[in-house]
């Protein structure tokens, strides 16, 4: 990647060859004009270019860890699929406390685990109600918790 243009997007200065899924990565930090500070996690699930994560699942994980996720902090901004299907984003304000992350990630997957529907999966709330997946969803929590020990190990 020396060799090539540096981008916008901090995930395109990112070699993805080199990265060892699962992990969860501290991927840019912004500020804002009246000094809050933003950062953006890559909450990476699946290996990239090797495998990836099926729509409906990825979906349904989403609204329940969008949801969940405020459970135990309210410093969450979003979260937000990635378009390659191999992971989210997430984002926090005025937060820095990578420990305090993954704590809040692992508790948040723990609550995908014990749920027994998805959240707002419905035409009145949800712009494609019908792409859903619970048991997906919970096999996604399922593997990511069960690699808890990996996570701090990105290459």
């Amino acid at each position: 990647m020396a060799d090539q243009k540096q981008m916008n997007v901090e995930s395109f200065n990112l070699d993805h060859t080199k990265v060892k899924a699962p992990y969860i990565r501290l991927a840019g930090k912004k500020e804002g004009i009246n000094g809050d500070q933003i950062y953006k996690y890559d909450l990476r699930f699946s290996q990239p270019n090797k495998e990836h994560m099926e729509m409906p699942a990825i979906h349904s994980l989403e609204h329940m860890m969008a949801e969940f996720s405020r459970n135990h902090s309210d410093r969450i901004v979003d979260i937000s699929p990635m378009g390659c299907q191999t992971g989210y984003y997430l984002s926090v304000i005025n937060h820095d406390d990578y420990e305090d992350i993954l704590r809040i990630v692992e508790a948040t997957l723990q609550d995908v685990l014990e749920a027994t529907e998805v959240p707002a999966c419905n035409e009145v709330q949800c712009g494609w109600a019908a792409s859903h997946s619970l048991e997906g969803a919970k096999e996604l929590a399922r593997y990511m918790l069960s690699k808890r020990e990996e996570w701090t190990e990105v290459f």
